[in-house]
């Protein structure tokens, strides 16, 4: 007879490995979520923005503040990070990736890319 492994009680979350792709596939919802939550703020600050000369200074003022500095590189992050993700998985829905090999590949490319990219978008504003 065959011995199988036993069943574990309880399941240890510091040992299990999640796949490339699963993570790619959480910072793709997570991205998702940041953007839509954001997405008031970044409404509200454009029209004060477009308000007075006293509110785009406001609004200048918030980006220069450290807080404001980690939100927009959050943010840009989420965006790169989505725009990323999608294009991968729009390519994978036209059969373009999806040999295994290729399919890890551009898993680790979209988690390795999107912050260095928004990290130098962030700098370059």
């Amino acid at each position: 007879m065959i011995e199988t492994k036993q069943r574990p009680i309880h399941l240890d979350l510091r040992r299990i490995r999640m796949p490339i792709n699963a993570i790619t596939s959480i910072g793709h919802r997570v991205s998702g979520v940041l953007i839509f939550l954001l997405m008031p703020v970044g409404i509200f600050l454009l029209d004060l923005s477009l308000m007075s000369p006293e509110g785009f200074v406001t609004v200048v003022e918030i980006f220069n503040a450290v807080l404001g500095k980690a939100i927009l590189l959050l943010l840009m992050w989420a965006l790169i990070h989505h725009l990323l993700a999608g294009l991968r998985c729009i390519s994978i829905d036209i059969d373009v990736g999806i040999d295994k090999p290729l399919f890890l590949k551009t898993a680790r490319i979209v988690l390795w890319a999107a912050f260095p990219i928004a990290l130098l978008l962030w700098v370059a504003l």
